[in-house]
C-alpha cells in the first residue's frame, strides 16, 4: 500500500512540476524576447555603440535595445512606412557618404532583412 501512495506522490508531484514548468518557460521565454539586448540595430544595422545619442527610445522614455535614435524615437520607427528595399539604399547612400568602399557598403546591407524589423515583411 505504500508503494501505491509513492506512485500517486510521484505522479501528482511531476505533474505539478510540468504545469509550473510550463508557466514558468512561458515567463522566461517572454522576458528574455522583451530583455535581449542586440548590438546592432535591428532596423538599420548600425551598431549600437556607435549611435551618437546612445540608441533610440522606448514610449516610456527608457533606451531602447533594439533600436537606433536614427531609426527609432518615443518608441515609434522615425520612418513607419519605409521598406525593406528603402532602407537597404538609405544605408548605402549613407555609407558611401561616410566614406566606405563599396564593397564593405554591400557587406552591410546584405544582411538588413535578416534584421528582426523585417523578419516578418521583407517588403
Amino acid at each position: 500500500m505504500s508503494g501505491i501512495h509513492s506512485t500517486h506522490l510521484y505522479f501528482l508531484v511531476i505533474f505539478e512540476m510540468s504545469r509550473d514548468g510550463k508557466r514558468f518557460m512561458n515567463y522566461i521565454k517572454g522576458k528574455s524576447k522583451m530583455e535581449k539586448t542586440y548590438k546592432q540595430c535591428q532596423s538599420c544595422g548600425m551598431p549600437l555603440k556607435k549611435d551618437e545619442k546612445g540608441g533610440g527610445t522606448n514610449a516610456d522614455g527608457t533606451k531602447s535595445n533594439m533600436y537606433c535614435s536614427h531609426c527609432y524615437e518615443n518608441g515609434k520607427f522615425t520612418q513607419p512606412d519605409i521598406t525593406v528595399s528603402q532602407m537597404k539604399e538609405r544605408v548605402k547612400t549613407k555609407l558611401k557618404e561616410s566614406g566606405f568602399p563599396g564593397f564593405i557598403t554591400w557587406i552591410f546591407i546584405i544582411g538588413i532583412p535578416k534584421l528582426e524589423r523585417w523578419k516578418k515583411s521583407n517588403v
